[in-house]
């Protein structure tokens, strides 16, 4: 079923730029903003062609489609919201993206799915609701599961400045901005 209202969003870059995205208006799903999105995207140069993505609250699929039109080689979605999730397959076949899938599960379940086929990561995008504060335990699973190839890049949004005094050695901090109430960071991880 769908919502009274249905929000819109333009991809800003690549071969797939100015094409249009639907996302349902669902309490806590606020996009990343084109600014964040062109930025996030400048620090990924040379990163995402050919890499395989993982938008992990995927919520509107906004930097899941960003990689998709840069060249990523596969981008899986994860969405627990049914509407949100089924959104997304609709954009995707929208626009004959063959190239993804959408898991309609929370996150942690599909780590634990990544973790037991060995499949590895090498862009991820990190961006929880804000309000449950998830940051701390996802990247703690996220480096038990060993879903992160080497060198992967872990791209993260928070409403509060991030932690980063809990993470291992080998996540090392190579960006790090703040636009309006969201803070956003980009990180390396090495073995």
């Amino acid at each position: 079923m769908k919502p009274a209202s249905t929000n819109k969003l333009r991809i800003i870059g690549g071969n797939l730029r100015g094409s249009r995205l639907d996302f349902p208006d669902l309490p806590g799903l606020r996009p990343t903003s084109d600014r964040i999105r062109e930025t996030l995207f400048n620090w990924l140069q040379g990163s995402i062609r050919g890499s395989n993505c993982l938008d992990l609250f995927a919520g509107s699929g906004a930097v899941g489609f960003e990689a998709i039109s840069r060249g990523a080689e596969q981008v899986c979605f994860v969405e627990k919201s049914e509407l949100a999730a089924n959104t997304i397959r609709e954009n995707l076949q929208r626009l004959k993206i063959t190239n993804a899938e959408v898991l309609e599960e929370d996150a942690r379940e599909s780590l634990l799915r990544f973790q037991i086929h060995n499949q590895k990561f090498d862009v991820i995008f990190l961006d929880p609701p804000f309000s449950e504060q998830l940051i701390p335990s996802i990247c703690n699973q996220l480096e038990e599961s060993n879903v992160m190839a080497d060198g992967c890049k872990i791209y993260i949004e928070s409403g509060e400045k991030i932690d980063i005094q809990n993470l291992s050695p080998s996540w090392v901090i190579l960006k790090e901005k703040k636009a309006g109430v969201v803070n956003y960071c980009l990180f390396a991880y090495t073995k």
